[in-house]
């Protein structure tokens, strides 16, 4: 529930167009709703203004199937996230709650219900590698969930830089950048030093052994010198997303 389906619901109350009770049992379900092994925070849209999102491993498939059916429950109509998703667990979540949209990048997905409306702001996502696609098409779907319409630059990596300059305008006109990469992650000290925009890093596990797995690329952006980037942890494409939101807001 958001702010303006909160004030709609008492207007509704005030107007005579809903019952008392029908009333309580709405707010009954604030600030979250228990199901037992989750409890889902139905409050999270009134203070963030974007609602909780479902994060794939470690759950069943019938507890991603629940999760989902309980936000979308919710008459705000704010968009519903499914992230790292195993093949299963799409399955059971789609089969009992239809209408998702999928994104499938390597072994996981993520599924969007109800995308909200269009938004402005011009966000580019840019990758460093091909390798890096599959971070990089969890950021682009949570911000189409969001309502943003990304632009992608794939394969834009320092080790052949003119691929990156060949699209030099559309760093230069994006309103906020997310910088996808592994290995060494120059990529993004190199984007944050040639747009004014907001320059969200995210640091991938791709790579060779001296890479460690993201932990070269996160340490190299967090001592980028390119004043102004921000970072992310490592793989963590639907975070960098809702910092977009955030700072687009």
């Amino acid at each position: 529930m958001d702010q303006p389906a909160l004030r709609q619901l008492l207007e509704d109350l005030r107007g005579g167009l809903l019952e008392v009770d029908e009333a309580v049992e709405r707010l009954r379900r604030l600030p979250f709703a228990d199901l037992g092994d989750a409890r889902v925070d139905h409050h999270r849209a009134l203070r963030q203004r974007q609602a909780e999102a479902v994060y794939g491993p470690g759950k069943t498939p019938d507890q991603c199937r629940r999760i989902v059916a309980e936000l979308l429950a919710e008459p705000a109509g704010l968009p519903v996230v499914l992230t790292r998703a195993r093949a299963d667990q799409v399955e059971a979540a789609l089969a009992a709650n239809p209408g998702g949209q999928v994104t499938a990048s390597g072994e996981l997905a993520t599924v969007v219900w109800r995308p909200a409306p269009p938004r402005a702001g011009r966000v580019l996502v840019v990758t460093a590698g091909t390798a890096d696609l599959p971070v990089a098409d969890e950021c682009l779907a949570v911000l189409r969930a969001l309502g943003f319409a990304p632009r992608r630059l794939v394969d834009c990596g320092v080790a052949g830089l003119h691929r990156l300059l060949a699209d030099l305008d559309e760093v230069l006109e994006a309103d906020c950048c997310v910088v996808v990469a592994g290995m060494e992650g120059a990529l993004a000290s190199v984007v944050g030093g040639l747009t004014p925009a907001p320059v969200i890093a995210v640091p991938t596990s791709v790579g060779y052994g001296s890479s460690f797995a993201g932990l070269t690329a996160l340490l190299a952006m967090l001592s980028s010198c390119a004043a102004g980037v921000s970072v992310v942890g490592i793989d963590n494409g639907f975070g960098a997303a809702c910092a977009v939101g955030r700072l687009l807001r």
